[in-house]
């Protein structure tokens, strides 16, 4: 084993193959650090479990098994799993009952011996894969009929805390029960599951349909709490939730990240000089997300704005707002959230029916510095590989592997390094092994990185050609001659530190 030299100073992290060190092209334009995810909704059996699992265990993990071996190979590193759809639950709760998107029928018993997101959390993290929960904030019904409710579902207990609008039933979010309740399952999720983050999407205050008011008049009448505006008003309803479910969940794991998916504009520039470009719906007016205040704040830990338009749409388009969210997210994660649904369909307009609007908008993104990378919607749609984007995607985008993004918003702890790295002959390979301090909290190790680099060529830290393997591990079969390498192992915690490097000696 040849003596470690050239130690580099910077230490990031990434997943390939030592074949793939003559992708200088690749490795040019591939960021070390990359998030590279996709949702999955379980909402109307959207993504997971499909229809046919409703009810059933087994297959239930056989299809999420499956998903999660497939979003490894082509590169996806973070899944975000849709938890609670309709003030429900895809998990064990004492506070909402079992969704009927997993069991059938809303409150009816899932197998206690099968909990979905401790299921998925273990299996994803035992690939690298991170879990953000998605929890939606304000839904309880997609329709009108509330007879499907579970008799322990809230809205049971306190019809109060609910108005209707158009055909669905919606908590109050002007009301402290609301905020609080949030609050109590957000706290549940965090202290008693292995997650990464939690996420919401872009329904607060409902898209609004025409000619039809919000029921929130008397509300606002009987507790203004100092506005004069109802619209001012719903907006510090939203911003009051907000900032309660961040201070629980930095309460109680401060390495679990809170993000956002707005809809895509903020604002338009007709409506407010800082705004964007664009003519449409707007977060601020329209659902009353206050999403520049939350950044600015420190409200939550990452931006992920749906920018599902194509480069060039007269209306919204990708190439102005991407550059937008940018320019107004300095100081918070940024990544862009596309839509594959319309890829390939004939009836799509004509930048989604050639290869390939999605690979040109990575592209982009690649371009501007701020953005940190990519969650496509839906999962299910990316899998179907629409017009190659899979291949593209494990062949070139995401051929060489990436580290989490380190959050800008979070106080680190420094990573605890591997150590007494040791290699052993074994009669058809070498076997790379090594040991890992327990540790607790956010120092707690999420996964090792294991570094090779050639005899004559500089270890630069910084460059993903040179990790041969990410894993979950505390060992690995080694595919190359350990003789013509220096090989080295760290460690990265719950916060996406990386410790220093524990070197292979003599």
């Amino acid at each position: 084993m040849k003596s470690f030299l050239h130690l580099g100073s910077s230490l990031l992290i990434a997943t390939v193959s030592l074949l793939l060190f003559s992708s200088a092209a690749v490795a040019q334009t591939a960021p070390k650090r990359e998030m590279r995810a996709t949702w999955i909704a379980s909402v109307a059996n959207i993504d997971w479990p499909s229809k046919e699992a409703r009810g059933n265990s087994k297959q239930q993990q056989q299809e999420m098994i499956s998903m999660l071996d497939s979003l490894k190979k082509i590169g996806i590193n973070m899944v975000v799993f849709q938890v609670r759809p309709t003030a429900d639950a895809l998990y064990s709760s004492d506070i909402e009952p079992w969704s009927s998107w997993l069991t059938g029928q809303q409150g009816q018993d899932n197998d206690l011996s099968y909990d979905p997101l401790t299921f998925v959390c273990q299996e994803a993290h035992q690939r690298c894969i991170d879990v953000h929960v998605w929890v939606n904030p304000y839904r309880v019904t997609n329709q009108f009929d509330t007879t499907d409710l579970a008799p322990t579902h809230i809205f049971r207990q306190h019809k109060e805390w609910f108005w209707k609008y158009g055909k669905q039933w919606y908590f109050d979010p002007s009301l402290q029960q609301t905020r609080d309740f949030l609050a109590h399952v957000v706290g549940d999720i965090t202290r008693r599951y292995d997650i990464d983050a939690i996420h919401m999407d872009d329904y607060f205050y409902p898209y609004p349909i025409r000619q039809e008011q919000l029921p929130d008049t008397m509300q606002f009448k009987a507790d203004p709490r100092g506005f004069t505006d109802i619209r001012d008003w719903r907006r510090d309803n939203v911003n009051l939730a907000i900032r309660q479910v961040k201070d629980t969940i930095q309460a109680i794991k401060p390495w679990v990240e809170f993000g956002i998916s707005p809809f895509g504009i903020w604002r338009n520039i007709s409506s407010d000089p800082k705004g964007s470009k664009t003519n449409g719906l707007q977060n601020y007016d329209d659902l009353y997300a206050d999403i520049l205040l939350w950044i600015e704040q420190g409200w939550i830990d990452y931006i992920t704005p749906q920018l599902y338009w194509e480069i060039g749409k007269r209306v919204a388009d990708y190439a102005v707002l991407v550059k937008w969210w940018a320019e107004h997210s300095p100081n918070i994660n940024y990544y862009v959230g596309h839509s594959v649904s319309g890829l390939g369909q004939r009836r799509a307009a004509e930048p989604w029916r050639r290869p390939n609007e999605i690979c040109r908008q990575i592209s982009m993104n690649r371009s501007i510095e701020q953005v940190q990378g990519s969650i496509f919607f839906p999962a299910t749609g990316l899998l179907r590989n629409p017009l190659g984007l899979c291949d593209s995607l494990r062949h070139n985008y995401y051929r060489l592997p990436a580290l989490h993004p380190i959050n800008k918003n979070l106080q680190p702890e420094i990573a605890l390094s591997p150590t007494n790295l040791q290699l052993h002959k074994q009669p058809h390979h070498y076997l790379l092994s090594w040991e890992q301090e327990e540790a607790t909290g956010g120092q707690q190790t999420s996964y090792f990185v294991v570094y090779a680099f050639p005899e004559f060529e500089k270890a630069d830290f910084d460059d993903p050609r040179y990790i041969i393997a990410i894993t979950h591990d505390k060992e690995l079969v080694l595919d190359i001659d350990p003789e013509e390498f220096y090989i080295c192992v760290t460690s990265v915690n719950r916060y996406k530190q990386e410790s220093l490097p524990c070197l292979l000696k003599n």
